[in-house]
């Protein structure tokens, strides 16, 4: 799922997105509440009409967010008060203030409010963020059950309902990861994700804990893991049995000139594409793999061009969306390949 951090995959226009094939974007819910306010995009028809996307969105539940302020915030049992990154005014989330601000924003999939562990963690810290993320995963789903239908223009973009997703927490402790896993399904949210990856442990650590997950949360019901990853990882990842998976890695990368190819990964700002005619990828069918070449994308790099930001984003999206592509067609009956619920 491209993230669309501030109502915006950056860079890229929507209709490119649905030119691509995105079937759906995130949205953040700590931005979007800080600028321009979550009263005001619901006052304007929602997330969806605002930015004019009319597929699928989601939104995160500001937790990560809240957590990589750990300068500017103090947590409570109550929840999270805070200082904006954009003018030092004072907030306080609670987890039902989290969820009427995603009910507000109308998007398809809301996420349950949860305290994100650093790694490295001690024990006794994990087992903190973990009572807190329970407690607070408890008063998320109540909350969502009592006012998701406070939207009435939400049917209006092809959705029936909107959906609450429970958020399995523990750091990098196997127990406390299986607890909150096992706790979680008995509340019977609509999807699960787990949460707490991708914070700086190794990638091997990353792929034990959603090992041990995973099977623990209902095939029948999505399988999300948060905030990965590189392209061999979130296949890897899909391969095991995970269903969804967002990364800013297409998009931030993009803006510093790695480009994600066949070929691996190509630092495009190299002097050795300077007079390079070839295409960025030349197994790739993108719109700028079709139209550019190598040595135009590095002088753009190098003329700080805004547009340079542009077209490699379209084309590291392109590619992470056809990773994804063969994977869900590998993993079709007719293959013969299992592994996905």
């Amino acid at each position: 799922m491209p993230v669309g951090t501030a109502g915006t995959v950056k860079a890229v226009t929507q209709d490119v997105l649905e030119e691509l094939g995105a079937e759906i974007i995130l949205g953040n819910t700590y931005h979007l509440y800080l600028r321009p306010g979550h009263e005001a995009i619901r006052r304007m028809g929602g997330l969806h009409k605002f930015i004019s996307w009319p597929r699928a969105m989601l939104t995160d539940s500001g937790g990560f967010q809240v957590f990589s302020l750990s300068a500017l915030r103090k947590v409570t049992d109550e929840g999270v008060e805070f200082r904006s990154h954009l003018d030092g005014s004072s907030h306080f989330f609670t987890p039902e203030h989290s969820i009427d601000i995603q009910i507000a924003l109308g998007a398809d999939i809301c996420m349950a409010f949860d305290e994100c562990t650093e790694y490295p963690a001690e024990r006794s810290r994990a087992e903190e963020s973990l009572r807190l993320t329970m407690a607070w995963a408890r008063r998320s789903l109540d909350h969502f059950r009592a006012h998701q239908h406070e939207v009435p223009w939400f049917n209006e973009f092809g959705g029936k309902s909107q959906s609450l997703f429970g958020i399995v927490q523990g750091g990098m402790y196997r127990d406390l990861r299986r607890e909150s896993a096992e706790r979680l399904v008995g509340m019977d949210f609509d999807g699960y994700a787990i949460g707490g990856l991708s914070v700086g442990e190794p990638p091997e650590m990353t792929q034990e804990i959603i090992a041990e997950v995973l099977p623990l949360l209902p095939a029948d019901k999505p399988r999300y893991v948060m905030g990965v990853g590189y392209p061999d990882q979130i296949e890897r990842y899909a391969r095991m049995g995970v269903d969804m998976m967002d990364c800013v890695l297409p998009t931030r990368a993009a803006r510093h000139g790695l480009l994600f190819t066949s070929e691996g990964r190509m630092n495009i700002k190299g002097a050795r594409y300077a007079e390079d005619q070839n295409p960025p990828d030349t197994a790739c069918n993108c719109p700028v793999c079709r139209r550019y070449s190598r040595a135009y994308l590095r002088h753009l790099m190098q003329a700080h061009e805004a547009l340079s930001g542009t077209l490699n984003s379209i084309h590291n999206l392109a590619y992470y969306l056809g990773v994804m592509e063969r994977v869900r067609k590998s993993l079709q009956p007719e293959s013969g390949v299992s592994g996905v619920s």
